[in-house]
């Protein structure tokens, strides 16, 4: 274990899963009335099988929140609320990420969060690590490097909890393009990496899936299964630009090696089918499923591969509930379960 540190795998223990619950919908335009019952199952769903940490905006958005709620019957014990004004909903990007040091205690990492380099609204979001830690009374850690504060989104990177992490040169790399870190090297990130998670090895895949505003996040391509094995998308239409990109990944996971210098294994998981709404594609991903406690929540799409991808993800988590919950409406934001959340292991 690198700097006393380890990054744990979503397939540990949690205490909670974050989420927070939109007040405004301003990421899903004209369809809010439907995201707020997605909203509510995919929490009742988590609830089902742990806790969860809400962030409402307001006392009063707590009260509208408990009573929709109440109405689908969610295991309110399990629901504990943080009132914090936000941006947007998406903890995956703008949560803590949580990690456990060598005597057991637990730390709550504050990476500086920019808006995916793209968006100027995203100052109340900032503020999420710390009011988090602050609820579950744990340190917090300001990440920096060359005295300069780091960005990095948690949809960014995936970890096998033993040293490995995935990620994709698209998203951290590019040298025009969302540029979270102006100036950094691959070296620099793998350094920061090791410093803050406890990383000894890194694999770095090239690009993400075609209509990800965030610019190659890995949690819509790539996932870590298990410590040994990961699920890879692939495209089989080769019309289709994702075909191209996913299967450069896949040559590159084949080439790869872990931590303990054994090659992973790779499971290949379909994409759904295209979706496009309003003039734009959406990057629709069954890739960007939620592990937690006894239980994987899967996005689906009304889609024809829905059935085959809940299959494959069933045989690789055995042992977990496996549910399907539609996202038809949440892609519409540019994201699904994945990104909406963040499990803050114990």
């Amino acid at each position: 274990m690198l700097h006393n540190k380890r990054l744990p795998a979503e397939w540990e223990k949690q205490e909670a899963v974050l989420l927070s619950f939109p007040f405004d919908g301003k990421d899903w335009p004209g369809k809010y009335g439907a995201i707020k019952w997605e909203f509510v199952e995919y929490i009742r769903k988590v609830a089902h099988y742990e806790k969860v940490l809400l962030i409402v905006s307001s006392v009063q958005h707590r009260s509208q929140v408990m009573k929709l709620m109440e109405m689908a019957h969610a295991n309110l014990k399990n629901i504990d609320y943080i009132l914090l004004k936000t941006n947007r909903s998406w903890m995956r990007d703008s949560g803590p990420i949580v990690i456990k040091k060598e005597n057991g205690s637990r730390e709550a990492l504050q990476f500086s969060f920019n808006g995916w380099a793209k968006y100027p609204n995203h100052l109340l979001d900032r503020k999420i690590p710390s009011a988090v830690a602050s609820h579950l009374n744990l340190p917090v850690h300001r990440v920096l490097y060359q005295n300069k504060p780091v960005v990095l989104e948690g949809g960014a990177i995936d970890v096998n909890g033993k040293g490995t992490l995935i990620t994709t040169r698209e998203c951290l790399l590019h040298p025009t393009l969302q540029v979270r870190n102006p100036g950094f090297t691959q070296q620099d990130y793998e350094q920061v990496f090791r410093e803050n998670l406890g990383i000894s090895n890194t694999i770095w895949l090239n690009e993400g899936i075609a209509g990800d505003d965030t610019h190659g996040h890995v949690d819509d391509i790539c996932r870590f299964v298990n410590a040994d094995t990961v699920i890879a998308a692939v495209e089989p239409d080769k019309k289709d630009p994702n075909h191209k990109k996913l299967a450069e990944n896949l040559e590159i996971l084949a080439s790869s090696k872990l931590e303990n210098g054994k090659k992973p294994r790779v499971i290949e998981l379909p994409m759904p089918g295209r979706i496009d709404f309003d003039g734009m594609r959406l990057p629709a991903s069954y890739i960007n499923f939620l592990i937690g406690n006894g239980f994987v929540l899967v996005p689906t799409f009304n889609d024809k591969n829905d059935y085959k991808a809940l299959g494959i993800i069933k045989d690789t988590f055995p042992d977990l509930e496996v549910t399907g919950i539609n996202a038809i409406h949440l892609i519409w934001g540019l994201g699904t379960l994945h990104c909406l959340s963040h499990e803050i292991c114990i």
